[in-house]
């Protein structure tokens, strides 16, 4: 393919390298030994560094990105691989999100070493997340534990259990497959009922938008499905102005009808929701439909309540 090296950028915790490592993997075994060396970097961002806070009081998701888009601008990186639910619905002029692997398992996983589910919670229990959208959907169908902000990566939020300072928490499945650790869940919550994070599961290789070179690269572990699915996402959650500020959850999937597409929105104490469904053949005009109509729905003040 080319002998300079590929500098794919990545965060350093144990999850973003073991998605670095697939990317790398997947590459590899498509090309073969027409495979350029491939060089992961990790890089610190914002959104490691700050651990005492929410993210919604320090920047939002952009925190996990800026620092590697930056390298990634500047052509220190390559390429660069996210896991697309951090990902902020405006990118910097020249990156694009077109490539993407096939997505894992969209639904959340329950963990706690007391107790056997959500339903299962006795009333004062604690719950930890970092999460808005989880934390809303808990408050929304167990208004009568405590929730309270619970960040780090899975192995903190994991010690953190072991130690005692929440009951039980929420984690992505995926993430835990991809760490090995699926057997650590103690539940897997239904998608309807506790419906994910817009692109929870896809892991997503951001590139500039001129390197012809990488996206030839790319093309051969690219899954297009996930991608018109993440494009539904995305497009619902960027009419919203989704961010880690808002408790937002959609979900699309393919099928005959082309793509189809659940979204909600909650307030942040999950006393209101309003959901809906819309199936069409663009995945970014349904997700568009789909986020006006549930603005609508919400009022220009929804986020401001509860």
């Amino acid at each position: 393919m080319q002998s300079k090296p590929i500098r794919l950028g990545t965060r350093g915790s144990p999850l973003a390298l073991a998605q670095a490592n697939e990317v790398k993997a997947r590459l590899e075994a498509a090309w073969g030994a027409a495979a350029p060396a491939i060089e992961i970097v990790a890089v610190t961002t914002a959104g490691d560094r700050i651990q005492d806070r929410a993210l919604a009081e320090v920047g939002g998701k952009g925190l996990f990105t800026e620092e590697i888009e930056a390298a990634l601008a500047s052509g220190r990186l390559d390429i660069a691989v996210h896991s697309t639910k951090d990902m902020p619905t405006q990118l910097p002029a020249g990156l694009v999100l077109d490539h993407f692997l096939p997505r894992e398992d969209v639904r959340d996983a329950f963990l706690s070493l007391k107790y056997r589910s959500l339903s299962e919670l006795p009333a004062g229990a604690v719950v930890g997340t970092s999460s808005l959208r989880r934390q809303a959907l808990v408050r929304r169908l167990r208004p009568d534990v405590e929730v309270i902000t619970y960040r780090g990566n899975v192995q903190t939020r994991l010690r953190k259990l072991e130690e005692g300072v929440a009951d039980a928490t929420l984690l992505a499945l995926a993430g835990l497959k991809r760490l090995g650790l699926a057997h650590l869940a103690t539940a897997v919550l239904d998608a309807e009922s506790f419906p994910p994070a817009v692109g929870q599961g896809a892991i997503c290789i951001e590139s500039r938008a001129d390197d012809a070179t990488v996206a030839r690269l790319l093309a051969p572990i690219h899954d297009a499905g996930t991608r018109t699915a993440v494009l539904a996402e995305r497009a619902f959650l960027a009419v919203l102005d989704g961010s880690c500020r808002t408790p937002i959850a959609g979900h699309a999937s393919l099928g005959p009808e082309g793509v189809t597409l659940y979204g909600m929105i909650l307030t942040p104490d999950g006393r209101i929701a309003h959901d809906g469904r819309l199936a069409g053949s663009d995945p970014v005009a349904v997700g568009r439909a789909l986020g006006e109509r549930l603005r609508a729905l919400g009022g220009p003040n929804f986020f401001q309540s509860g």
